[in-house]
């Protein structure tokens, strides 16, 4: 049996106390399971929106009370965790920043030290050392 992700473990509980219709979990859901597979393409949150069937203002609002962060966030949150695991293996950071969606290495490498607090040359040397 699939061991249950933080934010399973999350939405389980928000479902016992919320009094939110069960569909509105499962498009929510979906829509999770569509950015953890397509998290290195280009993703607009009003199409993941639409396919939810919600306006995008409802979506983002659901979406964050069932997980507890925005959809944006939670993208650039797994696309970070993406690009760490990518750095560890070897890869270089200009194949890292494309691998996870990003169309320009400045951008990437803003975000990646928001989310690290290291830059990803940074985080390289410090994984290249902990291998040796």
């Amino acid at each position: 049996m699939k061991k249950k992700t933080y934010y399973e473990t999350q939405l389980e509980k928000v479902i016992e106390q919320s009094a939110l219709p069960e569909y509105h979990y499962l498009q929510v859901r979906q829509s999770k399971d569509f950015m953890e597979k397509c998290y290195s393409e280009k993703i607009e949150l009003d199409k993941i929106a639409m396919a939810a069937c919600m306006s995008r203002f409802h979506y983002i609002r659901l979406f964050q009370t069932i997980y507890g962060t925005t959809p944006r966030q939670y993208l650039k949150d797994l696309r970070i965790n993406k690009a760490k695991e990518l750095i560890k293996n070897g890869l270089s950071v200009a194949q890292v920043c494309y691998e996870v969606g990003y169309d320009s290495l400045q951008t990437f490498s803003s975000a990646f030290k928001r989310g690290t607090g290291f830059s990803p040359r940074e985080y390289q040397k410090m994984n290249i050392s902990n291998r040796e």
